[in-house]
């Protein structure tokens, strides 16, 4: 298995929404989720309240709002593939 594998579940690198957002912030043994995206990140707009921000590490949070956004490191080169999970949204670390 390589990196990002899904382990025989539906969720992985490719899943989409709060699905994608909890697999990367669990990958690695959580490792992943505060790890600086290769540039300067992607520049894009929070999925929930529409505010403008930089999404710098694999998981991160609209500054504005608080909503939930994660990329997985396959598909970490186009802001068009952050995933949202919600706003609000508490994701277990267990």
């Amino acid at each position: 298995m390589g990196c990002c594998s899904n382990h025989g579940s539906s969720a992985g690198p490719f899943a989409e929404g709060r699905e994608l957002v909890e697999f990367v912030f669990q990958a690695h043994g959580g490792a992943l989720r505060n790890q600086m995206l290769p540039g300067s990140g992607l520049s894009t707009a929070c999925q929930g309240c529409g505010a403008g921000f930089t999404l710098t590490t694999f998981v991160g949070k609209c500054p504005a709002c608080g909503g939930l956004h994660a990329v997985s490191p396959p598909r970490c080169d186009d802001a068009a593939n952050i995933q949202f999970a919600g706003q609000g949204v508490q994701i277990d670390e267990g």
